[in-house]
């Protein structure tokens, strides 16, 4: 009996070190068996394989261990998988279940019914701000989310920040909250935008959405000299995939009408991609491709260059290309079948000229 107890006893302390409360660990078998050996003088005197085998069959039974079932094995006999899971360490529960029960009425503990090992101090704490906020919910205004985050969990990025809070990712999904309930708001990204000269707010019809840094420049000059395709009242620069999100703005700096947006990204797998993105998301809202500004980039086919690491979205594709005529449509699948791309960069004050 004693000599079965120095090998459980040790297995069963290394296992209970390194085991886990809410993720599982892989264990190396031949790894473990080996420390034993190193810390055991006489663990072959006393047959230590064959207590270290029943030792890990006993564990595996307790479902403290689970065998990864890859083929791979220890190269003893008997033979055990060569890989474990040390699963992850059960817990009784620690909160009082009247407190749960009077609580009930607002927040969802199922969850933690069966998984006790969240039911610690912090996520108590956490969970008693939420539902004190609940009960007034309907008195409370709209806030972002970092603001909310502050005033409830002590963090402006305790929900966003899966990195520095692990445990803030998944809590409102713990308690069957969602983020509408804790008043919160996402609100639009500001973007940069520019204003013919003389034009006021009221004034605006015609909006021109640039993709790229280096046009939206170029286009205010273009614009100034009154050479711009489309005389919009207004270019956004659409700061890549960031106006997917910051569109939302528009609405909430601009009078409420009718506006034809105009959009010119790059002739690539993404500039297509944020064009369509916009007409989806934003379906009540004319939006449509600058084609005069395509077609001058498309004149400039000699600057394509490679298209690198970029996600090919054969949809967006075809729903982009279905805005241009049969021949231009073959040459930008010319384009895509040799993954080249044309960026918005061709088109400068200089190279503009050409098409006056």
């Amino acid at each position: 009996m004693g000599n079965i107890n120095i090998i459980e006893t040790r297995v069963r302390g290394f296992i209970e070190d390194i085991q886990h409360p809410r993720q599982k660990k892989k264990l190396n078998i031949n790894d473990l068996e080996y420390q034993l050996r190193q810390q055991i003088e006489d663990y072959y005197d006393m047959d230590g394989y064959t207590l270290f085998y029943e030792t890990i069959k006993a564990m595996t039974e307790e479902e403290i261990l689970s065998p990864i079932m890859n083929k791979q094995t220890n190269g003893r006999s008997p033979g055990l998988p060569l890989f474990y899971w040390v699963n992850v360490k059960k817990q009784e529960a620690n909160w009082d279940r009247l407190e749960m029960l009077k609580r009930n009425d607002l927040l969802d503990f199922s969850y933690y019914n069966h998984h006790p090992e969240w039911q610690t101090a912090d996520e108590w704490d956490r969970i008693l701000k939420v539902y004190d906020f609940l009960k007034s919910e309907g008195e409370r205004e709209l806030v972002s989310l970092e603001e909310r985050c502050l005033e409830l969990f002590g963090h402006e990025k305790f929900l966003s920040d899966e990195k520095l809070f692990p445990e803030g990712a998944g809590f409102l999904r713990r308690i069957g909250v969602d983020k509408e309930r804790l008043k919160i708001v996402k609100y639009g990204e500001p973007f940069v935008y520019w204003l013919k000269r003389g034009c006021d707010f009221a004034s605006i019809k015609r909006i021109l959405i640039v993709e790229n840094l280096s046009f939206f420049h170029t286009s205010i000059k273009l614009l100034e000299e009154e050479t711009l395709d489309y005389e919009p009242e207004m270019i956004i620069y659409g700061e890549g995939k960031k106006i997917e999100n910051s569109f939302s703005f528009f609405f909430r700096m601009f009078p409420e009408k009718p506006y034809l947006f105009y959009y010119a990204g790059d002739l690539d797998a993404e500039g297509y991609s944020i064009f369509n993105c916009l007409k989806e998301r934003y379906g009540d809202c004319t939006i449509q491709p600058a084609l005069k500004i395509y077609r001058k980039m498309l004149d400039c086919e000699q600057l394509a260059n490679d298209e690198r690491k970029q996600v090919r979205n054969e949809f967006d594709k075809d729903a982009f290309f279905a805005w241009f005529t049969d021949e231009e449509q073959i040459r930008l699948e010319s384009l895509w079948m040799k993954q080249k791309r044309i960026p918005q960069e061709v088109l400068t004050v200089e190279s503009w000229r050409r098409w006056l």
